[in-house]
Parts: C-alpha cells; structure tokens; sequence
C-alpha cells in the first residue's frame, strides 16, 4: 500500500523554468556567454548546477562553481520567486494528505532555497519532510538526495514511489529500489522518461492523480 510519496520540485510542483533560465543567462554573461534558446536553457533544470555548465557550455570545474554562484547573485535575490504552482497541484496534495499519506520533496535544489518556493506557491504545510541539496554542492545527486530521505524517515521501499520530470528524478529512485512516475508536463521528455526505465509515465495532473489513487488502493 502507497504511504509516502516523493515529490521532485521545479517542473513537478511548480513551473520554475522563467526564474532559473534568467538566473542561468545572468551567470552565463559572467563568462561572456550568451544562450538563447530556451530548450537548451531547459536541459539545466534538474541535474546539478555544476554538471550543468560543464557538460553544456563547456566550463572547467572551477569556473562551474563560480558560474553556480553567479547564478545564485540572481536566483537568491529574484528567481526563486519567478515561478508558479502548476494548476491542479494544491488539490491533489489536499486529497493526499485526506489520505493519510506522508508527502515529502526530494529535489537537487538546495533545502533553503526549496522551502522557500513552497512558503511562495503556497504549498509547504502539506509536506511532512523535505530532502535537498547543500548549498556547499557536497550532497547534490538524487540518489544520494533520496537515499538520505529513504533512511532518516524509515521508509520501506515497498510503500513509497518518487515522482519527477527527468531522467535524474527515475535513476535516482531506481539505485534505491524504489518505483518511479515520470511526469511529462515538466521539463523532460517522454522519449528521456521512457529510457530511465520509469515505471509509470503520466501527461497531466488529472492522470497522476488517477495513477496515485489507484496505487493506494
């Protein structure tokens, strides 16, 4: 039976994509950079900042961290606050905490941050624990986010599912043994979902909460 569920943050809960790819150009212009494509600004939401800039702008590991503090120069002062619960979410935590259902975020942004955009779109009182990064990037992987969460609550593999928009928020629920929902309303792609292996893909609120429902029966 389905007790806890694990929410990934930006592109799950909330549509964050305005702040964080403004945040992302602000660090960008730092090393004279630009990037005008939204799509390929999207590929950063999700994994850590660091890879991030290394694997798609080419920086050395050095200047990826200077590029992930560039990046909070504006996300800590405005971006965290550019984003908007998507429709259809508030009531679905509503009918899950009904339930009984321990609700918790396991998200590669970091906890501060990531309480901060749940006090904003309205949502925290529903989620009984949350599990992020560190701003120091030592804790930074989803498997390593979720791994910490699995063990601190006690949570039995056999009655928790991790749900999330990229092929992170599948992997990282997979080297822990647990089930997985990719979301497609986020910022990944079906074809991204359905090669993590997802063990269930939805396109909408109004499915995830039928898929959620019957889970729990």
């Amino acid at each position: 039976m389905l007790k806890y569920i694990l929410f990934d943050l930006d592109g799950t809960l909330n549509n964050s994509g305005y702040g964080i790819r403004k945040s992302i150009r602000y660090a960008l212009a730092k090393f004279n950079l630009s990037e005008p494509l939204e799509s390929n600004l999207n590929r950063m939401i999700g994994p850590p900042l660091i890879d991030g800039f290394m694997e798609f702008y080419g920086l050395s590991r050095e200047d990826a961290v200077k590029g992930r503090c560039y990046y909070r120069e504006y996300y800590d002062v405005k971006g965290k606050f550019e984003c908007e619960i998507y429709d259809g979410i508030k009531e679905l935590l509503q009918l899950l905490s009904k339930l009984n259902i321990k609700l918790g975020v396991c998200t590669s942004k970091p906890s501060v941050y990531s309480l901060e955009v749940l006090e904003h779109i309205g949502i925290r009182e529903y989620f009984d624990f949350l599990e992020g990064a560190s701003l120091d990037g030592a804790i930074s992987e989803k498997e390593e986010i979720i791994k910490i969460a699995l063990e601190k609550f006690n949570i039995e593999k056999e009655s928790v599912i991790m749900i999330g928009d990229r092929k992170f928020d599948i992997q990282g629920a997979k080297v822990n043994g647990i089930k997985s929902i990719g979301v497609t309303y986020g910022f990944g792609t079906r074809e991204e979902l359905v090669n993590a292996n997802a063990d269930y893909i939805v396109d909408n609120i109004l499915e995830l909460k039928n898929l959620l429902l019957s889970l729990y029966k």
